[in-house]
């Protein structure tokens, strides 16, 4: 079985559960604590992680990624949270793909603020309400390097970018920091749009089709290093668990957390 948690990064792209195209990978929208925990219980092979949950609820947790690890599970992760939960957990086995995930491992990226988006519910298929400043760094600086805006002109748009909090964000509200005449504003607005760049969704892409070729079976645990369990995260794995089994109804075997 093939999971991938995925929202606004992809939005348009994910048809009743399934991912366009790819009708193995079933898509359970952006992730929160527990969710990934929850996939190697209903037994995951694959597991893309690009888009979380944050604010409102708790968001992935490092020991269920390294959980799922430790049981073979391939996690790979771009784009948005992935990317920074790939940086953070690539000594451990999970696979970053993207040049997001490259920036955060290079340390050039640190903040989920630069990945993070407002977006719509699930209902709305997560259309996204406002701009990733990963994607406005990347329109501006293509406008840069093809001679739309100048490098002064570029390193002002992008402190305006950074001045701008993530619920804000789009190429409009940089117009807005950055010019005061209302025609200049329009220009600048539709020669970025023009220029756009999706950095997010092309990372998210490459990840989909990494889990693409991966074949829907897990691999052996791995034999370099050996997961910690203390009791307050098996006291979270089993409450998982019973969850599990609760939303079966019963039925069936009782949802045991794979072995370590």
């Amino acid at each position: 079985m093939k999971i991938l948690f995925v929202g606004p990064t992809l939005s348009g792209l994910v048809v009743a559960g399934r991912f366009a195209g790819h009708p193995d990978i079933d898509c359970r929208g952006p992730a929160a604590q527990g969710d990934i925990a929850r996939a190697v219980i209903d037994g995951a092979s694959v597991i893309g992680l690009v888009d979380g949950r944050y604010e409102d609820v708790a968001a992935p947790w490092h020991k269920e990624i390294l959980w799922a690890l430790s049981n073979g599970v391939a996690v790979l992760g771009a784009g948005s949270l992935g990317a920074l939960r790939a940086a953070e957990c690539a000594a451990y086995g999970m696979v970053g793909i993207g040049e997001i995930c490259a920036r955060y491992m290079r340390g050039e990226l640190h903040d989920d603020a630069d990945v993070a988006q407002l977006h719509g519910p699930a209902e709305m298929d997560h259309l996204p309400l406002s701009e990733a400043f990963v994607n406005v760094e990347a329109t501006l600086r293509r406008m840069w390097t093809e001679g739309v805006i100048d490098e002064e002109r570029f390193a002002a748009a992008m402190r305006a970018a950074r001045s701008i909090f993530f619920k804000n964000l789009d190429l409009e509200a940089v117009a807005a920091r950055l010019e005061s005449d209302e025609e200049r504003r329009r220009a600048f607005v539709a020669a970025a749009r023009r220029h756009r760049v999706d950095q997010k969704r092309a990372d998210a892409l490459e990840l989909v089709a990494r889990m693409a070729d991966l074949p829907a079976r897990r691999a052996d645990p791995p034999s370099h290093w050996r997961m910690a369990e203390p009791l307050q995260w098996l006291a979270f794995l089993r409450g998982v668990a019973e969850e599990r089994t609760t939303a079966r109804g019963g039925d069936g075997p009782r949802a045991e957390p794979p072995a370590a």
